[in-house]
């Protein structure tokens, strides 16, 4: 029996590893806003630094700022999988990000 559309249907999630007071970070955030506009993703921002976020602060806080890009399976019966992320660091362009992001959508 083949899969139904429900179980084969994903998403592109970005995410931004971000910190306070970083230059790189807000020329990252522009990156994102622009291809924001003619693209389509999921796109989420975490601030490294956060009490809630501690898990990120030994990986990122001297390297802010990273790029994630992956693609999510949305399952009916089982929590989201997303693949192994594609990252990008530090300085990054309009071009590169959409290149990962055409590759988690199956673009090559």
């Amino acid at each position: 029996m083949p899969p139904s559309v429900r179980l084969l249907q994903h998403t592109v999630r970005v995410t931004l590893f971000t910190r306070e007071n970083c230059s790189i970070c807000e020329k990252g955030k522009k990156v994102i806003q622009e291809i924001s506009k003619r693209r389509t993703f999921d796109y989420r921002q975490v601030d490294v630094m956060a009490s809630d976020q501690q898990q990120w602060k030994p990986l990122y806080e001297f390297d802010t700022p990273v790029l994630h890009v992956q693609r999510v399976f949305h399952t009916y019966s089982k929590p989201d999988i997303a693949t192994e992320a594609c990252k990008l660091m530090h300085y990054f362009d309009e071009r590169q990000v959409e290149e990962l992001i055409n590759e988690a959508e199956g673009h090559s």
